[in-house]
């Protein structure tokens, strides 16, 4: 049987489905996503808990009420609607990366381009170093119900810098220390993928040297904005 909301978390619970209902809006904004072939999730901190959006719910329907709330293991919790198809995914994230606050997935269409080509984005513009600290990688082909794709996820990404990873033959996933930086994160992939692809079509990509893209990076997360807080 799964245990109830826990009064502590009910707080934190109202507040985050607000959020992420509010950041689907995003999603769209910037073009990230068509019908309703996308998600954002955010885990309840300090409970094994997550919110994520519900399946096949159009963004213009979506409200904090229809955020579903479930365990890290995916499992329904509190809702009306049947939880997002890549659940699981999302959950084997939070179970494994205890540093991960949301999740995020998309079909945009440029980095789903590199995802149907096979290929990692190559870290050739200032911007993918500041924001992903080299190439966004390739993570493995998984097909979707379980947690194949969410063990891609993290398998991939262990050992880069990068809060980004597209699955091979499918879309994007995104990572951040809350929900909304995982959102970022997916429109700056979605924006270098499409610079990229674009400059591949003039000629070879020319890629940026190690030490180089170590210091933008460290530059763009420790001093760039205001107080150092560029996020």
């Amino acid at each position: 049987m799964i245990a109830p909301i826990p009064d502590s978390a009910r707080g934190l619970v109202e507040d985050l489905r607000e959020r992420v209902a509010v950041l689907h809006g995003e999603l769209v904004r910037y073009g990230l996503v068509v019908w309703t072939a996308g998600n954002v999730s955010a885990r309840v901190p300090g409970h094994d808990l997550m919110v994520i959006k519900p399946s096949g719910v159009s963004y213009d329907e979506l409200t904090a009420e229809s955020i579903v709330v479930c365990d890290l293991h995916g499992e329904l919790v509190e809702g009306k609607l049947a939880p997002s198809s890549d659940t699981a995914a999302h959950a084997y994230v939070y179970r494994h990366r205890p540093d991960v606050g949301g999740v995020v997935h998309t079909h945009s269409t440029y980095a789903s381009a590199w995802a149907a080509a096979g290929e990692p984005i190559p870290c050739a513009l200032t911007a993918m170093a500041d924001e992903f600290g080299g190439e966004i990688p390739l993570g493995p082909f998984a097909r979707i119900g379980d947690d194949s794709i969410g063990r891609g996820i993290v398998e991939t990404l262990a050992g880069h810098r990068s809060t980004a990873v597209i699955m091979k033959n499918h879309g994007v996933f995104t990572i951040g220390r809350d929900a909304k930086a995982a959102v970022k994160s997916a429109v700056m992939c979605e924006d270098v993928a499409r610079s990229t692809h674009i400059a591949r079509q003039l000629g070879p990509l020319v890629p940026i040297a190690q030490d180089d893209v170590d210091a933008l990076h460290d530059r763009y997360q420790n001093v760039y904005g205001q107080g150092g807080q560029q996020r």
